[in-house]
């Protein structure tokens, strides 16, 4: 048997070298004479052990990591073809530390399979939930996502069913399913890693969306920034519909569903969905009033389901497991896994699945390991850029969408960014002021010059001027972003300035510079 390689050729895994490795490994096989398969797939998740090279071998898969060309040499001399024991081994990936105590349910593909292999993807279980859902109706499809507890997975945490369920409801000539892949949160890789290591999933999950809402086309809307997952992603539809999974007969049967890929400019204000629409309708992305609520008046007008990645890519596991099944995980209204992205200064970064209910401590902690450098942790950011910070004195909060917000936070996207005791919260809390006013789209007040004066204020605090006074008016300047802008850009600044406020109130009292002198 030709022995078969795995090298990860997502984006993650490319930074961190795995192209240098991949070339390596080449030109040891053509120098030793021996024929082999290098299977580019995506990442596990364990981006601290990338490059992680698999072999395998006749008791499974042995994974070496994080492998640099510099061993390649010394891997073949071990014999890692057939697992050898290598100062990089690790033995079975799945068995892993990070990885084995971890629920894929969404990601059970992701490093496992090729992602551009339809057959690998079916092997390995894909197709299922397409397929029972082709032999169901779209009212049963609503009823079995909706009874899953399903939870719209890009932030709002707003029910997929009821969504669904919407749009289904609404009479028209035409429906969309626009999937929404602008993911510009910082901390957050989720959907850049189904994109490129399992793109079928998100294909099938589509393809049920339209069957179940009566949508016929489909639009994902990639961001610029992420030129890999746009490749993959269009290949994929492309074999996807050769191979019947997409077209006027899906899997053979009377439903028709078609897809595109369309690529953002990047501009952050575009993940929020009705700027996201005016952008695909080739407008500039401004966030639009509502109602209507685009399940009613959407894309060019017509009823749409607007859902981001891993919502989407959820489905197909709940259409082929149940939804009986995949409630069975989670707490609370926070149903099934949630896809944890651990980054900042953390030993153990990568993306985490599992099932809502673990605490911010343990996902730190035992999970991530505390910082990369060594020093205490101070605050943890949840939810990108407009999330709250999270003091220790918080880590005992569940990752539940409702425990969150009783704490003032949100959980976003899943997106955790660490940080330690050198940190300077007033600085952190500029920096979000800043991003509004960068990123406003400018249709509303609150966010547009809310966001610069919020940036005005903050820096005369630094300067310690008045402190006390700069303080009352960036709190009730917050106040009036929250509750009084178009969207959550504006409307959710507030978390990480309020947050960073009232749990590090003496990072916002500068020490004067004559104190300081003595």
């Amino acid at each position: 048997m030709i022995p078969r390689i795995y090298i990860p050729g997502d984006s993650g895994a490319l930074a961190l070298g795995a192209e240098k490795v991949a070339k390596a490994v080449r030109a040891e096989l053509a120098e030793r004479g021996i024929e082999a398969k290098i299977v580019r797939n995506g990442s596990r998740g364990a981006y601290f052990l990338e490059p992680m090279v698999e072999v395998a071998t006749a008791n499974g898969r042995v994974a070496y990591g994080p492998v640099k060309p510099s061993d390649v040499k010394s891997l073949f001399d071990c014999g890692f073809l057939t697992g050898g024991h290598h100062k990089r081994w690790l033995g079975a990936p799945d068995k892993t530390p990070f990885l084995a105590k971890q629920t894929r349910l969404t990601f059970a593909r992701c490093g496992v399979t090729d992602p551009l292999s339809l057959d690998h993807y079916k092997a390995h279980g894909g197709l299922n939930g397409l397929q029972n859902a082709v032999a169901m109706t779209p009212a049963d499809i609503v009823k079995q996502v909706t009874e899953s507890g399903l939870r719209g997975r890009g932030g709002a945490g707003f029910p997929t069913g009821i969504k669904w369920k919407t749009v289904l409801d609404t009479s028209a000539d035409r429906k969309y399913i626009v999937c929404n892949a602008d993911e510009g949160d910082s901390g957050t890789f989720a959907d850049r890693m189904i994109m490129e290591g399992d793109p079928f999933v998100l294909i099938e999950g589509m393809a049920i969306a339209g069957i179940a809402t009566g949508a016929t086309k489909g639009f994902i809307y990639i961001r610029s920034e992420y030129p890999h997952a746009v490749a993959v992603m269009q290949k994929a539809v492309e074999i996807a519909r050769r191979a019947g999974v997409l077209g006027v007969n899906v899997l053979g049967s009377p439903n028709s569903f078609d897809m595109e890929v369309r690529v953002g400019a990047g501009a952050y204000v575009c993940g929020e969905e009705t700027a996201l629409l005016d952008s695909l309708e080739g407008k500039r992305g401004q966030v639009r009033a509502k109602p209507p609520l685009p399940a009613h008046k959407g894309l060019f007008g017509k009823p749409t389901v607007i859902n981001n990645v891993i919502s989407l890519a959820s489905v197909p596991v709940i259409m082929d497991k149940g939804a009986a099944f995949y409630k069975d995980f989670g707490m609370g209204r926070s149903r099934g896994t949630i896809p944890i992205q651990i980054a900042g200064n953390v030993k153990y970064a990568g993306l985490y699945e599992a099932a809502f209910g673990m605490t911010l401590g343990e996902i730190v902690d035992d999970i991530g390991g505390g910082t990369a450098t060594g020093r205490p942790v101070k605050a943890v950011q949840v939810g990108g850029p407009l999330g709250a910070y999270f003091p220790r004195a918080l880590f005992d909060t569940p990752f539940d969408y409702e425990a969150f917000a009783a704490k003032d936070g949100l959980i976003g996207h899943a997106g955790i960014v660490v940080f330690d005791d050198s940190a300077d919260m007033l600085k952190q809390a500029r920096f979000a002021m800043e991003f509004c006013a960068i990123e406003s789209c400018g249709k509303c007040t609150p966010c547009r010059i809310g966001s610069t004066r919020g940036v005005e204020v903050l820096d005369r605090l630094a300067e310690n001027i008045e402190p006390e006074k700069q303080i009352a008016l960036v709190t009730d300047l917050c106040n009036t972003m929250k509750f009084g802008s178009l969207c959550a850009l504006g409307g959710f600044t507030p978390y990480p300035v309020m947050s960073a406020l009232n749990h590090f109130p003496d990072d916002f009292r500068p020490t004067p510079v004559a104190e300081a002198a003595e």
